[in-house]
């Protein structure tokens, strides 16, 4: 991950335009962020679908099964131009569901994820594909409702970028593993049918349209929720330098203003300003000096950020760090993919399957299926069980948590920079920090404003997951284990694809409530609301600011910053 170009406000979108009438669920289908200068450096290309499965719903079966049998009994005629089957045979029961479901034109199982709900197609396959499962709306202990006498004062979002393609090193290894299968396999058949045929047509790095229409869809579900307070102003909006970081944030606020313009509410602002900042590591993000200062809109601006883990040497470079996470994984590897593997030899004579291509494979269940622009469940899902799909869920997830985690010494410490503008965005003061905070940017009222209600930041899932690491929301005394599942009670939710899938979101919200003399904090995630444990969050989630702010020690002191260039 890192956060790309130089510094830049962009005000470079098209407005788009709206059929009256429109609902949110229609929404998804809104044609993704154009640049009104000409065509995206992104090629559009046009994916030819790699899959073709018909579905047909569980209701429709059974109102079958119900036609069939009363008709059955009756002795009625299901198609005059067919036949007429007296009761009491099963036989010719069944006989009839065969004919009926063979006379029907079979349809695609329709996968429309809503701005609020996210994508809820096959719900115990898709939610457990880790970091690259789509957005989907996580179960709630706490009403995610506003609660009664309140009102929000404060919203900041944190988003990940929509759904990609794999990155260029692993589309190169994902292309290999399926070259490798036709050449080596003879017959394919049953499930595995679709592999002989399969062409791979992955890109690289890349937005996929699926993910564009996420994050349209993001900024309608910001709109909605904090409808009050966006009609009254715009968000500031960052994003963090990767082209599909900053495409993810044009899509953004394409659905905010497709809301917000879509009753009575003007919006002349539209297209809104986004401020773009650099990723790399050789980018100082604490200190800045002149050399690196580049002049954009009248704005005197440098390479930095609060959005990037890149500059802290220790956690990048050193071993001891930056291989805990992989580590973890190779032991929990252990545990159970060795069968996966051997069942899928077994399956396909002469593949010669390697652990690496098993989870090649896996991995190519979400992409292939993010690369279709409506989501459908890719056929490569069907290779591996329910269960097998929850291993590799906590795969990922062990990957996370100890790549950029609690489960890493120095991972939290990454997030810290991000923890300290927050604490200045709510309590209007001035950033305090020494880490990865660029000075200069947050010095500045133009590109780091402390008056906003709204703001809205777009990174990855590595910088996310430190971040809530910083705010210590799911830090547990027991870490995860290595060598079996452990259960979301005692990870305190914490999974990487209940915090960080594609276009993930986390609320940090301010409430005025009757009675309340201070303001409340509270924070969702992907629809979950936090019990804020360390501040003693209160039955619905909430914290006094002050005790918000208090429980942040861990990063108003600085983290563990000093053991950053210790070597």
């Amino acid at each position: 991950m890192s956060l790309g170009s130089g510094l830049r406000v962009r005000r470079d979108m098209e407005a788009p335009s709206r059929d009256e009438g429109e609902d949110e669920e229609a929404a998804y289908l809104l044609t993704p962020f154009t640049n009104r200068h000409g065509p995206s450096k992104t090629k559009r290309r046009r994916r030819r679908s790699a899959f073709n499965m018909d579905h047909l719903s569980v209701r429709t079966v059974i109102c079958l099964l119900l036609i069939v049998f009363f008709a059955s009994v009756a002795g009625l005629h299901i198609s005059r131009s067919v036949y007429v089957v007296p009761s009491g045979s099963l036989f010719l029961l069944f006989l009839r569901l065969i004919l009926v479901l063979s006379s029907l034109s079979l349809r695609p199982e329709k996968c429309v994820a809503t701005p609020g709900k996210g994508y809820q197609c096959q719900p115990k396959i898709s939610q457990h594909w880790g970091q690259y499962s789509p957005f989907f709306s996580v179960p709630s202990e706490i009403p995610n409702v506003l609660p009664p006498d309140c009102n929000i004062t404060f919203a900041q979002v944190l988003s990940r970028h929509g759904a990609r393609d794999p990155t260029a090193s692993k589309t190169k290894i994902y292309s290999s593993t399926i070259q490798k299968l036709q050449a080596n396999v003879k017959r394919f058949s049953g499930k595995y049918a679709f592999l002989k045929s399969f062409t791979y047509t992955l890109g690289a790095d890349q937005l996929t349209l699926f993910g564009e229409r996420e994050m349209i869809n993001s900024g309608i579900a910001f709109y909605d929720r904090y409808k009050k307070l966006a009609n009254q102003d715009i968000p500031f909006v960052r994003a963090s330098g990767q082209e599909r970081v900053v495409k993810s944030a044009q899509n953004f606020t394409q659905g905010f203003h497709q809301a917000r313009s879509s009753g009575k509410q003007a919006d002349a602002s539209f297209p809104y300003p986004i401020l773009t900042i650099p990723e790399g590591s050789g980018f100082n993000n604490t200190y800045v000096g002149s050399r690196d200062r580049r002049i954009f809109s009248t704005l005197i601006v440098d390479y930095a950020s609060s959005l990037n883990h890149a500059l802290c040497t220790e956690f990048e470079d050193n071993e001891i760090y930056n291989t805990i996470g992989s580590k973890a994984q190779r032991t929990f590897l252990a545990t159970f993919l060795s069968s996966i593997t051997a069942r899928l030899n077994a399956d396909l004579v002469g593949a010669n399957l390697t652990a690496a291509d098993t989870i090649s494979l896996m991995d190519l269940c979400s992409f292939t299926t993010v690369a279709s622009p409506i989501g459908t469940v890719s056929p490569f899902c069907t290779l591996f069980t329910d269960d097998e799909w929850h291993h590799y869920d906590y795969y990922q997830t062990l990957g996370k948590y100890y790549g950029y985690g609690p489960g890493n010494p120095l991972g939290p410490t990454q997030g810290v920079g991000y923890a300290n503008e927050l604490i200045a965005r709510m309590t209007g003061k001035p950033v305090d920090d020494h880490t990865t905070v660029n000075l200069t940017l947050d010095g500045s009222k133009e590109t780091f404003p402390l008056n906003n209600a709204l703001y809205v930041d777009v990174s990855h899932d590595n910088d996310m997951t430190a971040i809530f690491s910083a705010l210590k929301l799911y830090n547990s005394p027991i870490p995860l284990s290595k060598t079996f599942i452990d259960h979301r009670e005692r990870s305190k939710g914490y999974s990487a694809a209940w915090t960080v899938p594609f276009a993930g979101r986390a609320y940090f919200e301010k409430m005025k409530c009757r009675g309340r003399k201070e303001e409340l904090v509270r924070i969702v995630v992907n629809g979950r609301v936090l019990p804020l444990e360390t501040c003693g969050g209160d039955a619905l989630g909430r914290c006094t600011l002050s005790k918000f702010v208090r429980s942040l020690d861990f990063a108003t002191k600085g983290g563990r910053w000093d053991l950053c260039f210790s070597s």
